[in-house]
């Protein structure tokens, strides 16, 4: 089956993704992280829909960071914001007072990726 690629867009560090993570989910929508290796580096994403991208319904997007190295162990990505600024970590559970996304580790990229993604 031939999918239809996403556009790929790589954010500048892993806390960007965490950011747009967290203001997925503080508008009441469910949201992951996929996350795989790639060539002894790890690929962590996000999957998203730019809507009303003229006359389309919506444009794909897959929002990513490439990490050095390959990261395993983590399964859930933690921001919190308050007056003493952001932080961003990675952790093996949720935390109350934390926006908590979960990381969800796949074997290889999804055929819906660019080439230079996969």
């Amino acid at each position: 089956m031939e999918f239809e690629k996403v556009v790929a867009v790589k954010v500048s560090s892993l806390n960007d993704l965490a950011r747009m993570a967290a203001t997925i989910v503080s508008m009441g929508q469910s949201t992951y992280i996929l996350r795989y290796a790639d060539e002894g580096k790890t690929v962590y994403g996000l999957l998203a829909v730019f809507r009303d991208y003229y006359k389309y319904y919506g444009l794909p997007m897959f929002y990513y960071h490439i990490a050095e190295g390959e990261e395993r162990g983590e399964n859930y990505l933690l921001l919190r914001s308050d007056e003493a600024g952001e932080n961003v970590v990675m952790a093996k559970g949720p935390r109350p007072g934390w926006i908590t996304v979960p990381i969800i580790d796949v074997e290889k990229p999804p055929e819906f990726l660019p080439r230079s993604l996969r």
